[in-house]
């Protein structure tokens, strides 16, 4: 859920946040704009707008949806954060650190799936995770990549004081790692895959590890979805058709699948291995068995607490909790101050057949 030159983070005002937002909210709309990146999890976005599904459930609701791609992962939760768009795929742990902390009441509108494998750490000429102390580390500073590296050290009793981070753009990752000087990265797939596969290169650590705490959401603008609930069912509907698509051993999901390979610069093969590292929800229910449990609720106060370590929160927050998050399970945080919330509405609609 793809991070480019994670900042230093941008941050806006509140007040042209607000403003943003307000005129934004103050037009009737029918027409809404979803944007997503290259990741494993988000590839059925590019399927169900080529196939058409995502716009058959716009029309169901007489509504436009526009599915734009972003190169650029982090520039796309900027882009939506300042109210570009609608809706847009990103991690919890990003959710949390650029649209809440700048202000931007999100809602986790669909829990597509967790990365199960699909976020790792390259070591080159070594074959074990202790050998990675000294070492500069190359990953997009910030991020869910830096949240593992964090987990990682901790796992083999290191600290990041024992390594020095280098920020690198993720479209620059693989060529980065090509050159002689860089010799461990921290990224996620496809990058993950391709670099994985380089002569004398091995996965030391990866989020199998940490099973559940890297989640792959989509992510819409509270207001907007309150006051426009068709596109919460429209988004929802399409996804869960794109799902059983997607999951068929039939022609159908074959053709599919390797749309989405070839979408992404892999072939089917390369897809379905990305795809055996993430835990995918194929139904709403597997969705809802993560949302409303209490482990979501430990992983986003792992999460918190990484965030409020790293400066992530805002330069006013007091502590880990300072950004309330509402949970089914219950909520993390100032529960005055909400602005993340997983939210089981829709997905259990899907569930029930109601949309």
């Amino acid at each position: 859920m793809t991070l480019t030159e994670r900042f230093p983070m941008k941050r806006f005002p509140a007040l042209l946040l607000s403003s943003l937002l307000l005129s934004s909210a103050a037009q009737a709309q029918d027409s809404f704009k979803v944007c997503w990146s290259i990741y494993a999890g988000w590839m059925p976005w590019a399927y169900g707008a080529e196939s058409g599904i995502v716009k058959k459930w716009a029309d169901k609701y007489d509504i436009a949806i526009d599915v734009v791609q972003i190169n650029d992962y982090i520039e796309s939760i900027n882009q939506y954060t300042v109210g570009e768009f609608d809706a847009c795929t990103m991690t919890n742990m990003d959710a949390l650190t650029i649209p809440a902390a700048g202000g931007v009441d999100s809602t986790a509108l669909i829990v597509g799936d967790f990365s199960n494998g699909n976020d790792g750490i390259v070591l080159k000429g070594e074959s074990e995770l202790a050998a990675i102390k000294g070492q500069n580390v190359n990953l997009v500073e910030l991020s869910v990549s830096h949240y593992l590296l964090a987990r990682a050290l901790d796992s083999v009793g290191l600290s990041e004081a024992d390594v020095q981070v280098v920020n690198t753009s993720d479209a620059d990752m693989v060529a980065v790692y090509g050159t002689d000087d860089v010799t461990s990265v921290a990224t996620w797939n496809p990058l993950l895959s391709e670099i994985s596969q380089q002569p004398n290169s091995t996965v030391v650590f990866d989020s199998a590890q940490i099973p559940g705490e890297v989640i792959d959401l989509l992510v819409i603008n509270t207001d907007t979805l309150s006051a426009h609930p068709e596109l919460g069912k429209a988004l929802t509907g399409a996804w869960y058709e794109i799902m059983a698509t997607m999951s068929s051993d039939s022609e159908q999901g074959v053709a599919a699948r390797s749309y989405m390979a070839e979408a992404s610069g892999t072939d089917l093969d390369g897809y379905e291995a990305q795809l055996a590292a993430t835990k995918m929800f194929y139904t709403p229910a597997a969705a809802l068995e993560l949302t409303n449990s209490a482990q979501l609720k430990q992983t986003m106060q792992y999460v918190a607490e990484f965030s409020f370590d790293h400066g992530l929160l805002g330069d006013g927050a007091p502590d880990a909790g300072f950004i309330g998050v509402q949970m089914p399970a219950g909520d993390y945080g100032d529960s005055g101050n909400l602005k993340l919330r997983f939210d089981p509405t829709y997905m259990q609609m899907a569930a029930d057949g109601q949309l």
